[in-house]
């Protein structure tokens, strides 16, 4: 049997980190890249010396795979065009070099409220913030290399979640991630349903799709339902992780990145995405469902339970 090679772009992440450990629960042999010096082989992984800003380096981290992860994001919301644009160049540039299939995580950034409440695959991009417009140009990039005979694959889901998940909005603006947690905070209207995405299920889900890579079309955008939650079902599902029926339910200081827009990046950009709150939006998971047969799910109390122990906010009952 042919050995199964993949390589992981931003494997210390949590994206990253959650595809390459579902890769190797499913057999194949995953290696990564990083620009600092790590022992050959960890975690299962074989870690190799290189800049996924530098397409010779991804070029050469790729030879003998068949599958490339591009999971590679900015850090906080600073220069997104400027470095997530390139890196994701160079995995195409590598793609294109070995014949691999390149798989890239989608986010609902790329749409505007003309495609709501139920989001369909092939509705129209129209993105409204500038990190939107950056990620509708990321995927038109994938579209480009398709046409040119590269296969990739889009796997689009909402917010993430998880034990690995240190930079989303459960883990910094609904709880605290890494202390106690005393309150829950919800960025969204009262009643108001948001799409998340636990991340082990997501990343099972881009396991099995690699799995039938040979049987996918050369471009294939798939959705991934994951839990459709309100503020009471994720206030109530924390409740009950932490054994604290008493926990306040409180609203999200948007306010504050109004005020703080003008001088914070992060502010700015986090203010702009408002608009994906004031709204229920569901994924429209059907393709992938008669691919897989189901999607991976965890119960939402499981899910949340895990996460808080994962984040360091409740110790491991």
């Amino acid at each position: 049997m042919t050995e199964r090679k993949a390589l992981v772009i931003g494997a210390t992440g949590g994206i990253g980190g959650a595809v390459a450990a579902a890769l190797l629960r499913h057999g194949w042999q995953v290696r990564a890249m990083t620009r600092r010096d790590a022992p050959p082989v960890q975690n299962g992984i074989d870690w190799v010396r290189g800049d996924a800003m530098v397409a010779a380096d991804v070029i050469a981290a790729a030879e003998g795979t068949q599958v490339i992860f591009h999971g590679a994001n900015p850090p906080g919301y600073r220069n997104w065009r400027g470095l997530a644009l390139p890196m994701l160049r160079a995995s195409i540039a590598a793609a294109e070099a070995h014949g691999a299939r390149l798989i890239f995580p989608g986010t609902i950034y790329n749409f505007g409220p003309d495609a709501w409440p139920v989001l369909h695959e092939g509705a129209p991009q129209n993105p409204l913030t500038r990190k939107g417009k950056v990620r509708a140009e990321m995927e038109a990039l994938l579209h480009a290399a398709t046409a040119r005979g590269t296969r990739a694959l889009v796997l689009r889901a909402g917010d993430f979640f998880g034990p690995e998940a240190r930079s989303s909005w459960f883990s910094q603006a609904i709880i605290e991630g890494g202390k106690p947690v005393r309150r829950i905070t919800w960025p969204g209207v009262t009643g108001g349903g948001h799409a998340f995405a636990y991340l082990p299920d997501l990343a099972e889900a881009f396991a099995l799709l690699a799995d039938r890579e040979a049987e996918l079309g050369a471009m294939e955008d798939l959705h991934f339902a994951g839990h459709f939650v309100d503020d009471a079902a994720m206030a109530g599902a924390v409740r009950r992780a932490v054994g604290d029926e008493t926990l306040k339910l409180g609203r999200f200081p948007w306010w504050l990145m109004t005020l703080g827009a003008p001088f914070n990046t992060f502010f700015r950009e986090v203010r702009e995405l408002r608009y994906l709150w004031k709204e229920p939006l569901r994924l429209d998971n059907a393709r992938l469902v008669a691919l897989l047969g189901a999607e991976p799910h965890t119960a939402l109390d499981q899910a949340v339970r895990d996460s808080l122990i994962g984040l360091g906010s409740m110790p491991k009952r």
